[in-house]
């Protein structure tokens, strides 16, 4: 699966947009010792997945961003990390 923050794909043509997809890490507690394990790499390979439902060829416009939950019914608070992006199918060379 190739991957893009940018809307190409280096030395690829695009031939459909199959559209908008996204996908989150596991939630896990927002002041936790992350240095153990990637969230942000998590989210994007459950977005990978995502994509391979829809049969894309690449993933491009990939942005990440954070989901927080604050409640005075969680002991601690909580984050994801989400990744979006567009799913697309790419010309056969």
């Amino acid at each position: 699966m190739k991957i893009s923050q940018t809307s190409q794909i280096d030395g690829c043509r695009i031939l459909a947009a199959i559209g908008r997809i996204q996908a989150a890490s596991a939630w896990h507690a927002s002041c936790s010792d992350a240095s153990h394990v990637d969230w942000r790499a998590l989210a994007l390979q459950n977005l990978v997945r995502a994509a391979e439902e829809f049969e894309a060829d690449a993933i491009i416009e990939v942005d990440y961003a954070l989901d927080d939950i604050e409640s005075a019914e969680l002991a601690l608070p909580l984050q994801r990390v989400c990744a979006k992006g567009v799913a697309v199918r790419l010309a056969q060379s």
